[in-house]
């Protein structure tokens, strides 16, 4: 069966967005060494669930800056990949896309990723997306969490920790610490029968 990972940026203390959805907080510690992880770590997927507020953000950068051919050289083969990875949706309130490879689920989300998990082929990464996070981790059919923490605190926003659920054992698999004083922490996720 294939896995889901979610893949989230967070401040320092705990934040995956700021006011408004604002993500500007984690580009300034964005560097060549970040963008060769995140390309290894999306070669091993080929389909990308986003919420309506993640895809937007992103394909309103990344599908410009392909065309445009406006992207910096490090990025290059991510770009790439997300370019040509199956890309869906969740939304009920989307109507349209325009970064190819992309499809819109507006209901029956269980049904719809049981139906993707038992499907073959590489696994399936969750880009930052909150609500859906939310929605996967009560489902549970969340397999592993790659999380991005930022030496950068703000003062508000959407908290990633209002999102756990303490039906979740995480067991740490590796940690990186990037030479931006990003660190990396990768877990496994399993069901936890505690209730505290």
């Amino acid at each position: 069966m294939r896995k889901i990972i979610v893949s989230m940026n967070i401040t320092l203390n705990g934040f995956m967005s700021g006011p408004g959805n604002a993500l500007n907080w984690h580009l300034e510690n964005w560097n060549n060494q970040i963008a060769d992880c995140l390309t290894e770590q999306l070669s091993k997927a080929d389909t990308i669930l986003f919420g309506r507020i993640t895809y937007t953000a992103m394909e309103h950068y990344w599908s410009a800056a392909i065309e445009e051919k406006n992207i910096a050289r490090d990025d290059i083969a991510f770009a790439t990949l997300l370019d040509t990875c199956k890309k869906i949706v969740f939304s009920k309130t989307l109507v349209t896309t325009n970064w190819c490879n992309t499809s819109i689920v507006k209901n029956n989300l269980d049904s719809e990723i049981k139906k993707l998990k038992n499907r073959r082929g590489k696994h399936i990464i969750v880009y930052g997306s909150g609500s859906l996070v939310e929605s996967l981790l009560g489902l549970e059919l969340v397999d592993e969490f790659s999380i991005w923490v930022h030496p950068v605190m703000i003062g508000e926003g959407k908290s990633f920790f209002d999102l756990l659920h303490k039906n979740y054992k995480l067991t740490l698999k590796y940690s990186r610490i990037f030479s931006s004083g990003v660190v990396l922490l990768y877990y496994q996720a399993t069901k936890s029968n505690n209730n505290f």
